[in-house]
């Protein structure tokens, strides 16, 4: 084989290598859209308001969580199964994203931390790398970390919104978080400084909680709350 014939090879190689990249950033735009368009619903919850509607406002997430499976099973299609990690960097952030939302929205339903399992089965792929396209443990981590500033900002506005329980309820939520976290020997730089940013919400929510306790509605908080979410 010639030098021209060599490169000609390496070139047609290059093209189909820049074809499937193609296809995977026109199905990661549109997963985006959808994010974005889930994310702007969400923040409604931290309207006044919006703490009347948040069974409504999950209601209509869980919905377009039905268009993000649809949209993954064809990112799946478009690349070799064998090949998750080479092209994994196209959808790691989206993916981090969609995880926060579920989390989020099973956070808002529940008041609990959605498995990486149930955050798998909500997006339509798998938990376990051996069966194909699937949730990556360091993306759920990362995903997970955005619910805690998300949820920094919920007890911040909550008070705000003369909700005075839920601020004392989230704090106990991400000090359980914290000490979860404290547990992992992260070794990834960049999830490892995202989990610094961690202790900073946990600063944030208690300067909250101590602020309703000297006002004296920690206590108005808990006999009104009444074992109610």
């Amino acid at each position: 084989m010639s030098v021209s014939e060599m490169f000609a090879a390496l070139q047609g190689a290059l093209g189909q290598d820049q074809d499937i990249r193609e296809e995977i950033r026109k199905v990661v735009q549109a997963l985006e859209q959808t994010a974005r368009e889930m994310l702007t619903l969400l923040q409604g919850v931290h309207q006044g308001p919006g703490f009347q509607h948040i069974p409504k406002k999950c209601q209509k997430a869980r919905e377009h969580f039905g268009t993000v499976r649809t949209q993954m099973e064809s990112l799946k299609t478009k690349f070799p199964a064998d090949q998750y990690y080479r092209f994994h960097e196209h959808w790691r952030f989206v993916l981090q994203r969609l995880v926060f939302l579920a989390a989020f929205v099973v956070y808002l339903e529940s008041e609990t931390l959605v498995t990486r399992e149930a955050v798998a089965e909500i997006l339509g792929i798998e938990a376990d790398r051996e069966r194909g396209f699937h949730l990556d443990i360091e993306d759920y981590l990362s995903g997970v970390l955005t619910l805690a500033s998300e949820l920094a900002r919920l007890a911040v506005n909550s008070v705000t919104a003369g909700d005075y329980s839920r601020p004392l309820r989230i704090s106990t939520f991400i000090n359980d978080l914290d000490s979860g976290f404290r547990l992992l020997n992260l070794k990834n730089d960049s999830l490892r400084k995202r989990y610094d940013g961690l202790k900073y919400d946990v600063k944030k929510i208690e300067e909250v909680v101590y602020d309703l306790s000297i006002r004296g509605l920690n206590k108005e908080a808990t006999v009104g709350a009444g074992g109610e979410k």
